[in-house]
């Protein structure tokens, strides 16, 4: 991978995703879903009020395990359900559910107690800096992820690609939720690892992505601990 020259031209989209203070930086939402679960469709349509907020970035992984009681989610996948129980053993959790909602990769709340997420949210807003900053810059197909630490951090960071579809709307023929038309918002297609950051030294990637792809990159403590950094490709 090549690097992004040093004089960057006129046209590139700069995003700032943590900074000086916390109101910059946004709070991430991770909503584990399924189009086959009766109770999810009031928490995915409260996801897109969340999702219309400029303080959070809300993401909706779809699982697979409820596939089985008569409708396959058409964007389930078994990489969210393994999402979803990382979170559950880093936690000593026994269990997994839908809806689940995970903010910034260290509190769960079940997706329709909207009183408690928006309590959640307002407390991790309300958190100090923490001192990463992450810079995306973005040039047609090619991406430059930079960041840096100060202090740097006991412990590593795992730098992650996360692709979504911005918004789908969906005919379920069966299962619990047969005729029902929902809409989604902030889809999970894919999560992919970068690289994993010491923070010692500043990170700098270079990568390729498509220009229409819709992403975001998340700093996370590895094996699924606090999200300390996100940054928004629009």
């Amino acid at each position: 991978m090549r690097h992004v020259a040093a004089s960057v031209c006129a046209g590139l989209l700069s995003l700032w995703a943590a900074q000086a203070g916390a109101e910059d930086r946004p709070v991430v939402v991770e909503l584990f879903t399924s189009q086959g679960c009766a109770s999810c469709p009031p928490a995915d349509a409260y996801f897109q009020d969340l999702a219309a907020r400029e303080d959070v970035i809300a993401l909706s992984l779809h699982v697979d395990y409820w596939d089985y009681i008569g409708w396959e989610d058409s964007f389930g996948s078994p990489d969210n359900s393994a999402r979803q129980r990382g979170y559950a053993k880093a936690g000593e959790r026994k269990m997994v559910y839908t809806p689940q909602m995970i903010i910034n990769g260290a509190d769960h709340v079940v997706g329709t107690r909207f009183e408690d997420v928006e309590a959640l949210i307002a407390r991790h807003r309300a958190e100090t800096h923490n001192g990463i900053a992450v810079e995306v810059v973005r040039d047609e197909a090619r991406v430059r992820i930079s960041a840096r630490a100060e202090p740097a951090r006991s412990m590593p960071l795992l730098v992650q690609l996360v692709r979504y579809i911005p918004k789908e709307t969906v005919a379920i023929a069966h299962g619990e939720n047969a005729g029902r038309t929902i809409t989604y918002v902030n889809i999970v297609t894919e999560m992919t690892p970068l690289t994993v950051w010491d923070s010692r030294e500043p990170l700098d990637l270079d990568l390729s992505l498509a220009r229409e792809d819709k992403a975001i990159v998340l700093l996370q403590y590895v094996d699924f601990g606090t999200i300390e950094a996100v940054a928004h490709l629009q």
